[in-house]
């Protein structure tokens, strides 16, 4: 019996398990040389592929479709015939979750430090998006004010002229 080592944790251990059950079942059916064990091996061989991250005919997402994509089968042979396959593919999505090492102490501090530095960057950020939006509101209520002036500065400046008759000499050009 040719048994797949499992050395390492993770994705590969799917992979091997996949391809080891697969092989049990060809061998438990008694389906040694029929259409069943050639779809079963194809099933296991395309699972073994998506879980490592290496398909071949399908997108790679880990679902029943790439999954009959990437072993050239139709989707209902999954779904109706060999329904014990599908069971155990999305048992083995579900259980490849990342087992994380474990990092050294100064590791730890390191990523604590940036989790700390970006919670205070992010925070400054926020406050001077609201100085800069309070900025803005600042400069256009002094601009709306800034025009009233003027015209209020224009029309006294005619009433004051409108009312004078002694000329406005500032307008006048000076002889060279």
């Amino acid at each position: 019996m040719n048994t797949p080592v499992v050395t390492a944790r993770g994705t590969r251990d799917g992979a091997a398990l996949a391809q080891l059950v697969g092989e049990a079942l060809t061998r438990a059916q008694g389906h040694a040389d029929t259409e069943d064990a050639a779809e079963i091996r194809a099933i296991t061989d395309a699972m073994v592929r998506l879980l490592i991250g290496a398909p071949l005919h399908a997108d790679g997402k880990l679902t029943v479709v790439s999954l009959a994509a990437e072993a050239g089968l139709r989707r209902n042979k999954l779904t109706h015939k060999h329904t014990g396959l599908k069971d155990l593919f999305y048992a083995l999505v579900k259980a490849r979750t990342p087992v994380p090492e474990a990092l050294p102490d100064s590791a730890r501090a390191r990523a604590a430090k940036q989790q700390q530095d970006l919670t205070r960057v992010r925070a400054e950020r926020d406050d001077l998006r609201g100085q800069a939006q309070l900025l803005a509101r600042i400069v256009h209520v002094l601009e709306i004010e800034n025009s009233k002036l003027k015209e209020t500065n224009a029309a006294l400046e005619q009433q004051v002229a409108a009312q004078s008759s002694v000329p406005d000499l500032t307008r006048r050009r000076r002889r060279p």
